[in-house]
């Protein structure tokens, strides 16, 4: 049987709960279901005030009306990541200033934020790559610096912590003014297309919760706060379906035993291809001591674009399909329109080298066994 890259995960639960979120008779969003969703991230993980979206796309344009984003602020962003990262404020007229990647993990080089701050830098927005926590205390002592805003993309970062130098772990999440989740079908929790705002600084709570609305304080109606609701700031339709949440609501409370089979596979790959990096051939990924790691994602990094084209068509061949990541956003054809040509070769190394393999909960551990060997096998 072929291998898929991925196979979104179904607990069984999601029926019985859309048929309750049916019964109830509120269909659209923001009710039973969406506060259940809510409470579960604010009480495990210390989270701020939560908000469900279609996605993560639409919570990253949330915190970039939120930032109050004028043309020609400046955001300074790593270059590897999806698309989304970086549209969210280009289309509030933002200038993107890319940051390169680390040389031994996709995440920022948090080393070189200095020389890439100006004036007009507003905030910073850091990805956690395959759920890996960026360095967020030299990033938030940074941003406190020079009185930035700290915006998590944290699509892949679902219940993953950062680690002090103490061993201290502390929710990613948690650190920035606002983080954005993802809850895409090819995340380790996932609703088919959905997404999260955390808004951790409670003076953006109010203008947070009427932006999610429509641009109305519809919701303060719906407490008993206001007589009426108008349309009081801008906004947008960012709320899921209570059909959405009640998926999703499934998927959480299961998120132990989804959490428990993706690390058991994630680490049977890390033991079987530990011999090719010692051996030189690929790198595996590298889990930062400040990093838990969450299992999103499993990739090498090949030698070579070529070298990567070539590996997964040997996969193709044997019926398992892998995939590359970003296209890092300076190469673009939309950001070179714009803008001059810049080179980050850590970035551009990821871009070329980096390939993700089969991982999700249906997965067997004689599967990842399996397509280990063929890895091994090619290289040998």
């Amino acid at each position: 049987m072929p291998i898929p890259y991925n196979k979104p995960f179904i607990t069984g639960q999601e029926f019985e709960n859309i048929k309750q979120a049916i019964a109830r008779r509120h269909l659209s969003g923001n009710g039973y279901f969406t506060n259940l969703c809510h409470i579960f991230f604010q009480e495990k993980y210390g989270f701020g005030k939560c908000l469900l979206t279609t996605s993560c796309t639409d919570a990253l344009e949330m915190a970039a009306i939120l930032c109050g984003i004028q043309p020609e602020d400046e955001i300074i962003m790593p270059s590897f990541t999806f698309v989304s990262t970086a549209n969210a404020f280009v289309l509030r007229g933002a200038k993107i200033v890319f940051a390169d990647s680390s040389a031994d993990h996709p995440n920022i080089d948090e080393t070189r934020l200095p020389e890439l701050l100006s004036p007009k830098t507003k905030p910073i927005v850091v990805v956690h790559y395959a759920g890996m926590s960026c360095n967020m205390e030299a990033i938030i002592n940074f941003a406190r610096l020079n009185n930035l805003i700290v915006i998590e993309d944290a699509a892949q970062a679902v219940d993953n912590f950062y680690i002090d130098k103490n061993g201290v772990k502390k929710p990613i999440g948690t650190f920035g003014h606002f983080a954005a989740f993802s809850f895409h079908e090819s995340k380790n929790i996932q609703c088919a297309e959905g997404g999260m705002l955390v808004v951790n600084d409670k003076a953006f709570y109010d203008r947070a919760e009427i932006i999610w609305e429509k641009g109305t304080n519809r919701a303060a109606f719906f407490r008993g706060e206001v007589d009426k609701y108008s349309w009081v700031d801008v906004g947008s339709s960012f709320l899921p379906s209570e059909i959405t949440a009640a998926f999703l609501f499934a998927q959480l409370s299961s998120l132990q035993n989804i959490q428990d089979k993706r690390k058991l596979l994630w680490d049977i790959y890390f033991k079987e291809l530990k011999a090719l990096e010692e051996q030189f051939k690929i790198q595996i990924p590298r889990q930062p001591l400040h990093s838990d790691n969450n299992a999103h994602i499993f990739y090498i990094v090949c030698k070579s674009i070529e070298e990567r084209t070539a590996l997964m068509l040997f996969l193709k061949t044997r019926l398992i399909e892998s995939m590359f990541h970003y296209v890092s956003l300076h190469t673009s054809s939309f950001y070179l329109s714009y803008n001059k040509n810049i080179k980050l070769p850590n970035a551009e190394r990821f871009s070329d080298c980096l390939l993700r393999l089969p991982l999700f909960p249906d997965l067997s551990e004689t599967d990842v066994i399996l397509i280990a060997s063929k890895v091994k096998q090619f290289y040998e």
